[in-house]
């Protein structure tokens, strides 16, 4: 017989124990209640360096409104107790216009960028990194208005970025 005799009720304890983590440390913005943002900022630089205009830009105009319209309840423009919150996006990419082995040949567009939540005296209160993915079908008309398909697609991948943002903050 062993020293520490192993019951059901000990093993379903641990096998609790395993399904539910315990959180030691909060994240800053969620040790803040109420706290409201006042301002939006895209920072583009790293994809403007990889990929140049216009898709830079396209990110740099849509952004901002589909967070602001993400982040709605939580937005209290010009509060001076409010906070910044600065999205910089790190890597994007376009899948082949072509199509995929996907479903109906479609492919996955990809975002990677960074949340950066700075509070009313600058201090960051909350850093994230978030990924969003969507996918692309193509059309036969994609083929002849190559730019404003593209940039359709940026303004989607836009969209499920800020999208994911409220889940992160």
């Amino acid at each position: 017989m062993s020293a520490f005799p192993l019951t059901r009720r000990a093993a379903l304890a641990a096998l609790g124990a395993l399904a539910f983590p315990v959180v030691t440390q909060a994240p800053a913005a969620w040790a803040q209640p109420g706290l409201r943002i006042r301002a939006i900022k895209v920072d583009v630089s790293p994809i403007r360096a990889s990929m140049g205009d216009p898709t830079a830009a396209w990110v740099e105009q849509t952004l901002p409104g589909a967070l602001a319209q993400a982040l709605g309840p939580d937005m209290a423009p010009g509060d001076r107790n409010g906070a910044t919150l600065i999205a910089r996006i790190d890597y994007l990419y376009l899948g082949p216009s072509s199509g995929g082995a996907g479903f109906f040949r479609q492919t996955q567009d990809t975002m990677n960028g960074t949340l950066l939540l700075k509070g009313p005296r600058g201090v960051m209160v909350a850093k994230a990194p978030l990924r969003a993915i969507s996918s692309y079908v193509p059309m036969s008309i994609d083929q002849v208005m190559v730019e404003q398909a593209l940039h359709g697609r940026v303004t989607e991948l836009a969209q499920v970025f800020a999208g994911w943002a409220p889940k992160q903050l």
